[in-house]
């Protein structure tokens, strides 16, 4: 009922032309989306050395509860068709565990029973240029080419700091991107979003490491579109993928492979002026 209320309140709403960042009839246009909500681990592992553990973050490293995840993203629209954006999503989930079992981390074995800080950080910056296939004022179907930048800070460190292992690291991976927006009723819209990819990383980065690669960021909202260019929305996204392979590094101690698969999906309150 606060739903259909607030619809037809918003029936007599001004066009989307009527914006506060955006003039009508200029070539290009800006447009800010922010979200904040939670980020639910579903399923992560990690393996560092072919004969280290597989290590389950979400049985026994205290990632089986809610963290808290906030997501910003700029865009500029030039002409009709084509659409650039810069997005920044921090994720960075640090928990404490007693070890039910030993586990050896590349050269390093962490006892069971003994107290352990981990930090799962894989934040990322991304690039995106979409080609819209459907230029209308309020539907969008684009389509295009992203360039995404892992920022991964891992670490196992035991509780009174004598042992740790750290794995650092900086990356690009380019993707695929695709979004989708449509009315609903009068103030209503639908949309959705997807970029990823799956490829051997070495022949996209140009590097020496082989490793196979995956990356999938997909998500659907739904919301009000209100006065003035701004909409306010509700998003469900998966954020999946990973890597799997040996790269030797020279300053590695053991032989250089990791694996690491992930799936977290998140639920967040989105606001948007364009």
């Amino acid at each position: 009922m606060i739903l259909a209320s607030l619809t037809a309140a918003l029936a007599g709403a001004p066009p989307a032309s009527d914006s506060l960042l955006n003039a009508p009839g200029r070539r290009y246009a800006v447009r800010f989306d922010a979200e904040i909500g939670f980020v639910a681990p579903l399923a992560n592992t990690i393996q560092f050395g072919k004969e280290g553990t597989v290590f389950d973050y979400v049985a026994d490293g205290a990632q089986d509860v809610l963290f808290p995840t906030v997501r910003f993203e700029a865009g500029l629209d030039v002409g009709k068709r084509e659409t650039f954006t810069l997005l920044y999503q921090p994720l960075d989930l640090r928990t404490e565990v007693v070890l039910q079992d030993d586990i050896l981390v590349d050269t390093v074995t962490f006892n069971k029973g003994e107290p352990l800080n981990l930090r799962y950080g894989f934040s990322f910056w991304r690039a995106t240029w979409l080609h819209e296939l459907l230029p209308a004022p309020e539907r969008e179907l684009a389509v295009g080419l992203a360039l995404q930048l892992r920022n991964a800070n891992l670490s196992f460190t035991s509780g009174d700091g004598t042992k740790g292992f750290e794995e650092h690291d900086v990356g690009p991976v380019p993707a695929l991107a695709t979004r989708l927006r449509l009315p609903v009723g009068k103030t209503g819209f639908f949309g959705a979003e997807a970029t990823g990819i799956y490829a051997p990383i070495k022949y996209l980065n140009g590097s020496n490491v082989d490793v196979v690669g995956a990356l999938l960021d997909a998500s659907v909202r739904g919301g009000l579109a209100l006065p003035h260019g701004t909409d306010v929305f509700l998003c469900v996204r998966y954020i999946g993928g990973g890597a799997e392979g040996t790269g030797k590094d020279s300053e590695a101690l053991g032989d250089g492979y990791t694996a690491n698969w992930l799936h977290f999906a998140t639920l967040s309150l989105g606001a948007s002026l364009r």
